[in-house]
């Protein structure tokens, strides 16, 4: 706005300007001097005119110069923060955007050396990143700075600070051995909302001016950005914390219900092996206990695949890809079953979802395993119009969904854990299957991206 009338007083300067000056030297010219509305006063006067001109024209091109490298500045420091932007909700690692943040500050403000300070409640260093420093100059100095003297001002005090000269700032307690020599430094503090705090500051004008008030201004901007992230970063631990805490909850009664189903079948079957030895019907007694051995590899089949699971989720970080196909070799090598994968690597999804999808995928891994009887089963994940889909397919022997679900209670309470599993994370679950035509569990949930795109997801 304020250079919208900037320019527009400009250009009536640039049009009123000659006409005016050119009137008033007639009118002078008129009253004072007539004799220079000769022919040869003419000419001086033209003269004079064109001289005047080139300077006020030159005067008036300098201003336009230097909005134009002030907006040039700002164009600039809009797409740096435009990219931090995309950085912080690209689920980038806290420290690639700590660095991407400084090396995009120093390389707006022309400055040879930055570096980002984070410090935990407790004041310990949580991450400290430079930009400028090749790695043997950082391990040469040794520790990171932990605030005291002029960094003290914006880590301890929260307000910026600018020093034209460090060396003479009363302040200032020198350098550690084999740290690089600066002069002018500018330092912002980092103001986040959750428990950290920190500085980022940038030093040595690569020009050898000093830093000025604009340079805060947009120093300021970047700390901000940083602040969002480290915000981000801090509740997306926290999330995860959570999931992880709700999803053993779940584990746990979903172990707590099957083994209690388990020991009431045990109990059962034990009083019936009593009674059938206490008759002197050995067959039906070993034919009883063979039951309770099947019955006893089947939950330690489900035990271990419940392990093998959560080692695979432990890390939410890591893409859904690399998650599944390790689960996928991992269960492969437990069960005896060939495992064929299909799998789009664009495809991601976020923290909670990914976890989800995990437990999906083992329960139809399972259901192979105890019910098909097939030697083969492909998983397949692909990305298409902001969806993540997964399928489970098997050429087993099949079943008939709504037979099932209605005769087997424990499949239809497994087909019903497997759909609230995949509901909760806006997602949708299909189970086609036929007797002798295998069976196939698909699984349909929102991206990563269509998640920031919508404005959903987990931040």
């Amino acid at each position: 706005m304020t250079q919208g009338l900037e320019l527009r007083r400009l250009k009536w300067l640039a049009i009123l300007g000659p006409i005016g000056f050119v009137a008033a030297l007639e009118v002078v010219v008129w009253r004072l001097h007539p004799e220079l509305l000769s022919w040869p006063g003419r000419f001086i006067m033209g003269a004079l005119v064109v001289v005047a001109l080139i300077f006020f024209y030159g005067a008036v091109f300098s201003v336009i110069r230097s909005m134009q490298e002030r907006l040039e500045r700002q164009n600039r420091e809009l797409l740096a923060l435009h990219k931090a932007s995309l950085d912080i909700y690209g689920e980038l690692s806290l420290e690639i955007i700590l660095q991407k943040v400084v090396d995009q500050a120093c390389q707006l403000l022309a400055a040879r050396y930055g570096a980002i300070s984070v410090v935990a409640a407790d004041g310990s260093i949580r991450d400290f990143v430079t930009s400028g420093l090749t790695e043997e100059e950082r391990e040469k100095i040794g520790a990171p700075p932990i605030g005291k003297g002029l960094l003290a001002v914006p880590l301890r005090e929260g307000r910026s600070l600018r020093v034209a000269d460090l060396s003479a700032d009363p302040r200032a307690h020198g350098f550690p051995p084999h740290h690089p020599p600066m002069r002018s430094l500018l330092a912002v503090p980092i103001l986040c909302r959750g428990p950290f705090r920190g500085n980022l500051y940038v030093s040595e004008k690569e020009d050898g001016e000093t830093f000025s008030a604009a340079d805060e201004t947009t120093l300021g901007r970047f700390a901000t950005q940083t602040a969002i992230a480290i915000d981000n970063a801090h509740l997306h631990a926290q999330l995860r914390t959570l999931v992880v805490a709700e999803e053993r909850a779940r584990l746990s009664r979903e172990m707590h219900d099957g083994l209690a189903q388990l020991l009431a079948y045990v109990n059962t079957q034990a009083q019936a092996v009593r009674e059938y030895l206490g008759r002197g019907r050995v067959e039906a007694a070993t034919a009883r206990l063979d039951e309770l051995a099947l019955a006893a590899r089947e939950v330690y089949g489900d035990v271990r695949e419940g392990i093998l699971a959560l080692r695979s989720a432990a890390n939410l970080e890591r893409p859904l890809v690399e998650t599944l196909e390790e689960f996928a070799h991992r269960w492969q090598e437990e069960t005896g079953v060939r495992v064929t994968a299909t799998v789009d690597r664009a495809a991601t999804v976020d923290g909670p979802t990914q976890l989800q999808v995990l437990r999906v995928v083992q329960e139809a891994l399972t259901n192979v395993r105890k019910h098909s009887g097939a030697e083969e089963v492909e998983l397949s994940v692909a990305a298409a119009n902001g969806l993540v889909r997964i399928g489970v397919r098997d050429c087993g022997r099949g079943f008939e969904p709504a037979a099932a679900g209605a005769a087997d209670g424990r499949a239809r309470f497994g087909l019903e854990v497997m759909r609230e599993r995949v509901e909760s994370v806006g997602g949708r679950l299909r189970v086609e299957s036929e007797p002798g035509r295998g069976t196939l569990v698909a699984v349909d949930v929102p991206s990563q991206d269509a998640r920031h795109e919508s404005g959903g997801g987990d931040r």
